[in-house]
């Protein structure tokens, strides 16, 4: 079983609700992205997704696996999208959450995929 924070992460990034995304992060939550400089806080790391998604005005983050231990959950995923120039994008991901004590909230999340193929098919020309 997923849980709710995470459910609601999903929810949030494939909405593009930022306002949600935020109040799914601890106050000061981490977020750990190959490839970029980690963003702290809530608000640094709601800002993030809007700019790395600017690209890939239609995206989805389609769950399909996700493993539970304790307050770690391991979530392996399928993104797939679509370029402002109209070009697919697909890559599978995984997502590492670590929740807070309590479960409510994201205290960290690494996101782990090959970063190289992702940018070739935004760029592809």
């Amino acid at each position: 079983m997923t849980p709710e924070a995470v459910e609601r992460y999903f929810a949030a990034v494939n909405t593009e609700d930022w306002d949600a995304i935020r109040g799914v992060f601890a106050p000061d939550a981490e977020l750990r992205t190959v490839g970029a400089p980690t963003r702290r806080g809530r608000n640094e790391i709601a800002a993030h997704f809007p700019q790395v998604l600017a690209a890939l005005p239609v995206h989805h983050d389609e769950v399909t696996r996700v493993v539970v231990a304790d307050t770690v959950v391991l979530v392996e995923i399928h993104f797939s999208g679509r370029t402002t120039e109209g070009r697919t994008v697909e890559f599978d991901a995984v997502d590492v959450f670590d929740l807070t004590d309590d479960g409510t909230t994201i205290a960290t999340l690494s996101t782990w995929y090959d970063t190289a193929a992702v940018a070739r098919q935004v760029r592809a020309t």
